[in-house]
């Protein structure tokens, strides 16, 4: 009678085991949901005191260089920069440009400069949240994220994150850090050509400069401030009027 109390003891155990995993999976993903909205809704009226992007860079070596500008104050031709150099359909889309991620992989597999589909709205998701890197765990993560301040965000908040932390140069973040850094005067005073030369440098800030640019930072400097009047006239920037 004993062993028989003492198997149905150790089976009725075993059985409770599965669903004590999923209890616990269930509540570590209603804790993740809320925290990762409180986050974004704390963004939305905040500015983000410091990146996982800052904090890596600065154990590395490099300082936090970085001085917030509303995106009101700052000149419109550096969105323009952005949208013409990062994101034609930033204003149109809800977070992803899947033409856009589709002919980068045609561009990539073609053996042409390896190139990323991502958009500023998913750049910003990742600057704002999460690390550098690839894996699919974080490009999960990033799409969550994305999803979440274009809903939380809107456009405008977007934009204006994305132009204050987005790094701008070694240990500088942002447009009005790297206006300074680059031109000696803050980003409400930029012209179209600094502007493009800026948003030239975001792709690889590290290895970029905004200062007498060469080779395809410069080609790529001067193609950006040619689309800066196309966006303008064409309405792309609309959602940020």
């Amino acid at each position: 009678m004993a062993r028989a109390k003492r198997t149905k003891k150790r089976t009725s155990t075993g059985q409770s085991w599965p669903r004590r995993i999923w209890r616990w999976m269930w509540r570590g993903a209603v804790a993740f949901v809320t925290i990762s909205l409180l986050w974004v809704l704390i963004y939305k009226f905040v500015p983000p005191p410091v990146t996982f992007t800052m904090i890596g860079n600065a154990i590395g070596g490099n300082g936090i260089t970085k001085d917030w500008m509303s995106l009101d104050r700052m000149d419109p031709d550096m969105a323009r920069a952005a949208i013409g150099g990062e994101d034609w359909n930033f204003c149109s889309h809800h977070g992803f440009d899947f033409k856009a991620i589709q002919q980068a992989m045609k561009e990539n597999s073609d053996g042409g400069r390896i190139r990323g589909g991502s958009t500023i709205s998913q750049q910003t998701a990742k600057n704002a949240f999460l690390w550098q890197g690839g894996g699919y765990f974080r490009k999960g993560l990033e799409a969550w994220f994305t999803v979440l301040i274009e809903l939380i965000w809107g456009k405008e908040r977007i934009m204006e994150v994305y132009l204050n932390v987005a790094e701008t140069g070694i240990g500088t973040y942002g447009a009005n850090a790297g206006a300074q850094r680059y031109f000696k005067h803050d980003a409400s005073k930029l012209s179209a050509t600094e502007a493009a030369r800026i948003a030239a440098v975001l792709p690889l800030p590290k290895k970029r400069e905004a200062i007498s640019p060469a080779g395809f930072t410069r080609r790529h400097g001067n193609k950006i401030a040619g689309r800066i009047g196309v966006v303008q006239r064409s309405g792309l920037d609309r959602c940020l009027r």
